[in-house]
């Protein structure tokens, strides 16, 4: 939604409500657009970052399949010779 400054200082709590449901609220000066409001998202607390990043881990080492490690992965690109093939 697009809205003028002027016609903005009249219903700045509606707009400010409607950008923070998610709503793309644009000032425009003189037709041309000004400012886009947006709510302010909050970083999460180190305490939120630590539960997320160790319920990656455990998810992750789940689902990990055992198999040959990387360090020789790409011997099959190579000879007996060490040469490419």
């Amino acid at each position: 939604m697009r809205v003028s400054v002027t016609d903005a200082k009249g219903q700045l709590t509606d707009l400010v409500r409607r950008a923070e449901a998610g709503d793309e609220v644009i000032l425009t000066r003189h037709g041309h657009p000004a400012v886009r409001l947006v709510p302010v998202r909050l970083a999460p607390d180190r305490a939120a970052r630590r539960t997320v990043l160790e319920a990656a881990r455990r998810t992750g080492g789940a689902k990990a399949i055992p198999g040959p490690t990387a360090a020789r992965s790409q011997d099959f690109l190579f000879g007996d010779d060490g040469l490419p093939e």
